[in-house]
C-alpha cells in the first residue's frame, strides 16, 4: 500500500541555520513554507534528491513544541508516499486506527499505530525530479525495545508483506532487527532494530531518550564531493571505505553527524551500495 520514502521532517527553533547545513553539504533547495494547524507549526521546505526536507519551527503550543521541548532538535519524523491516502486511510481504520489528518495526508504516531515512538506522515504519490547531490531517501531507523514485536506491527499497520523483510545485526555498531522494505526490488523502508552494546553512540542514544527516530540514509552519485565540502565547512562527517580501504571513488557510506544538519544524523550510501546489507548484494551495481 506503501510506494516510498519521500520526506524526513526535523523540529528545531532555527529553521534558517538548519537548512543552511542541508543547503550547503548537499545542495537542497528551498521551497517556501506551508502552516500545519495538526501540528501548530510552520514548515520551511526544501527540495533534496526525489523528496523533501521538512524543518517544522513551532507557531504556539503543540505536537512540536512539546517533541522540540522534551529533545531539543531532532528527526522529528519521516513521510512515506501511496498510490490513495483515503484507501490507506480504510486500511488503517479496519484496523481501529485512527490517524490524524495533517491537510491532505495522513499522521500516524505512537497513540495511534502502537509503535512506540514512531511518527509518520502519508501522503500522495507525487513524482519529483531529482536535486542537489541526493538521489533519493530510502530508509528511517527506529530504535525499540523489541525489534521482533514491532517489526511485526509494522507490518500490519503499514501493510507491509513479511516475506521481503531482511533480518539485519552489526557487531560494531551494536544492534539487530530487521528491514521493513516495501517492495522486493526497491530500498524504501524501515529499520526497525533494538541496540544491544553497551557503549555505543546507538545505545547512548536509546539510554538518553529511550528511543524513537535515530537517523535516515540516502542514496547519492556524489560521496566524495559531499564529504569534501563536509571537510572544508568543519562538519562532522564519518567516511565508511569498502573493505578497509576506499577505491577510487572514495567512500562507500557516509553519515553526517547531527550538528552538521540542524539536529538529525544522515547516512549516505553510494547508488546501489545499500543492497549489499539488504538481501541482495547481486544488485549492487559497478561503482560509478
Amino acid at each position: 500500500m506503501l510506494s516510498a520514502m519521500n520526506r524526513v521532517m526535523l523540529a528545531t527553533d532555527d529553521a534558517a541555520a538548519a537548512g543552511g547545513c542541508w543547503e550547503r553539504l548537499l545542495d537542497a533547495e528551498p521551497a517556501g513554507t506551508q502552516e500545519h494547524a495538526a501540528l501548530s507549526a510552520t514548515a520551511h521546505l526544501w527540495r533534496l534528491g526525489d523528496g523533501w526536507i521538512e524543518i517544522l519551527t513551532p507557531a504556539g503550543n503543540g505536537i512540536v513544541a512539546d517533541a522540540l521541548a522534551a529533545r531539543g532538535p531532532h528527526l522529528f519524523a519521516g513521510g512515506f508516499t501511496t498510490p490513495d491516502v483515503d484507501a490507506f486511510a480504510r486500511h488503517l481504520e479496519s484496523q481501529g486506527i485512527q490517524p490524524l489528518r495533517d491537510g491532505d495526508r495522513l499522521m500516524l504516531d505512537e497513540h495511534a499505530s502502537g509503535i512506540p515512538n514512531l511518527r509518520l506522515f502519508i501522503s500522495k504519490e507525487d513524482p519529483q525530479p531529482a536535486v542537489g547531490l541526493v538521489d533519493t531517501f530510502y530508509e528511517l531507523t527506529d530504535l525499540v525495545a523489541d525489534a521482533d514485536r514491532e517489526t511485526a506491527r509494522v507490518a500490519a499497520v503499514l501493510g507491509l508483506d513479511e516475506t521481503v523483510f531482511v533480518p539485519i545485526s552489526s557487531e560494531p555498531y551494536g544492534y539487530a532487527g530487521a528491514l521493513t522494505l516495501l517492495h522486493h526490488d526497491r530500498l524504501d523502508r524501515l529499520e526497525m532494530i533494538t541496540p544491544n552494546r553497551k557503549g555505543t553512540t546507538m545505545h547512548r542514544f536509546y539510554e538518553r531518550t529511550g528511543g524513537g527516530l535515530y537517523m535516515a540514509f540516502a542514496e547519492s552519485g556524489h560521496l566524495a564531493e559531499i564529504e569534501r565540502r563536509a571537510q572544508e565547512a568543519g562538519a562532522g562527517h564519518t567516511a565508511v571505505p569498502a573493505a578497509g580501504k576506499r577505491d577510487a571513488l572514495g567512500a562507500h557510506t557516509l553519515f553526517l553527524h547531527p550538528k552538521s544538519l540542524g539536529g538529525m544524523m544522515l547516512g549516505l550510501s553510494r547508488r546501489t551500495y545499500a543492497w549489499t546489507w539488504s538481501g541482495h548484494p547481486e544488485r549492487v551495481e559497478v561503482a560509478r
